[in-house]
């Protein structure tokens, strides 16, 4: 199923894109179910009531489509948003980067998250704004000391798209925290949808793709993560309680500006375009805070 958010910020309503047998997209209003997509809905086994009223016929179709509605962030007011960084080697080796042994996690402002056609705002002073498509995973269980990578994969809802948008000279140059150049507003555009993970299946066999302008500037595919999304779940346990709402972004392939070797960091008016296998598409447009 593919759980998205529809209306103004801050006023979204829960709604479903459902294909019907006949190939025809209707979106389906998700309020008699529940009020929002959120980490209560996720926590009270809500993706089933969603896939059982489905099944019975019961949720009404909404008069406007997608298309025709602003879409937010596909999950309401995430608790966490959790990083992995350098977590595909050759998005290491671009940044001269030692491969890590061990994950290497940071932390994102929950408030970052905004939906995936929102602007997206360079931060006043940024010289080195950056992009990263991300597959993320959206937590659907408590997951606390997990032992084993199935109970890890258990506790995910599904994945979406994430821009895991940086500032770089804010990120490594002025104090080595990667903190503040990642947590500047609207730095984490997520979405559309909320996939879940049946849908999904193997979350290793996806492409994750970006252009900026129309130019193609990342190709990767998460086979090629170096901690895979089963570890990376079972690992974060042993350290922080994920609650359900949590969202991990989990690293992202080569191609980013950093990378590059005429290092050509967004400007206002750009628009970058984003796209993984199975989860949809994002675009953004960037303009000056």
């Amino acid at each position: 199923m593919r759980l998205l958010r529809l209306g103004a910020a801050g006023a979204e309503r829960p709604a479903l894109l459902d294909i019907t047998a006949t190939g025809r997209e209707r979106v389906l209003d998700l309020s008699t179910v529940t009020k929002d997509i959120d980490g209560p809905f996720l926590a009270s086994g809500g993706i089933d009531r969603v896939r059982a009223a489905l099944a019975a016929g019961s949720l009404p179709e909404l008069e406007v489509t997608a298309a025709e509605q602003r879409i937010g962030a596909p999950v309401a007011r995430p608790g966490k948003v959790v990083c992995i960084g350098l977590n595909y080697r050759d998005h290491a080796e671009e940044t001269g980067a030692a491969i890590p042994p061990r994950p290497v996690v940071f932390m994102k402002d929950p408030g970052t998250v905004v939906g995936p056609y929102d602007e997206v705002l360079i931060p006043r002073g940024s010289h080195k704004t950056d992009w990263e498509v991300e597959l993320a995973v959206v937590i659907g269980r408590r997951a606390r000391y997990l032992d084993s990578r199935e109970e890890a994969l258990a506790c995910v809802a599904g994945y979406a798209i994430s821009n895991d948008v940086s500032e770089r000279e804010f990120q490594l140059e002025f104090s080595g925290q990667w903190d503040l150049g990642k947590s500047c507003e609207t730095f984490n555009p997520l979405g559309p949808w909320l996939v879940t993970s049946d849908e999904v299946g193997d979350p290793q066999r996806l492409g994750l793709r970006l252009a900026v302008d129309g130019v193609p500037r990342q190709d990767g595919l998460t086979k090629n993560m170096i901690f895979d999304v089963a570890e990376i779940v079972r690992y974060l346990s042993q350290y922080l309680v994920l609650e359900p709402g949590d969202v991990i972004n989990t690293g992202t392939p080569a191609g980013v500006a950093l990378g590059l070797p005429d290092q050509p960091y967004l400007r206002p008016g750009q628009t970058v375009e984003l796209e993984i296998d199975r989860l949809g598409r994002q675009r953004q447009t960037f303009r000056q805070a």
